[in-house]
């Protein structure tokens, strides 16, 4: 079977069981038409905390950000775009600053 890598990078890491502090690491199956959006929403479901922090309703939260292949979503990737072989997918805590 194929997958694609989803790193959790950060204080996100908590709500899959990590410490915050560190990387967690997941290998998702990659089916036929996978999207970005698709991956990331058979990896929530299996975490419900994840789940609330990654999404409002059908849209991305605000305090994650993700990341394919290093680009930030709306560089070269939205949440509809198809993943292929090779790609990888990282989900990263939000920085803010004032």
């Amino acid at each position: 079977m194929t997958t694609v890598p989803v790193e959790i990078v950060g204080w996100p890491t908590r709500f899959v069981g990590g410490d915050g502090a560190t990387r967690k690491l997941f290998e998702e199956p990659l089916t036929d038409g996978a999207t970005v959006r698709s991956v990331l929403r058979g990896l929530s479901g299996r975490f419900p905390e994840l789940e609330g922090a990654l999404w409002h309703g059908p849209n991305q939260g605000e305090h994650i950000e993700i990341l394919v292949n290093d680009a930030v979503l709306g560089i070269q990737h939205e949440l509809d775009s198809r993943l292929a072989p090779g790609d990888r997918v990282a989900l990263l805590a939000q920085f803010m600053g004032g």
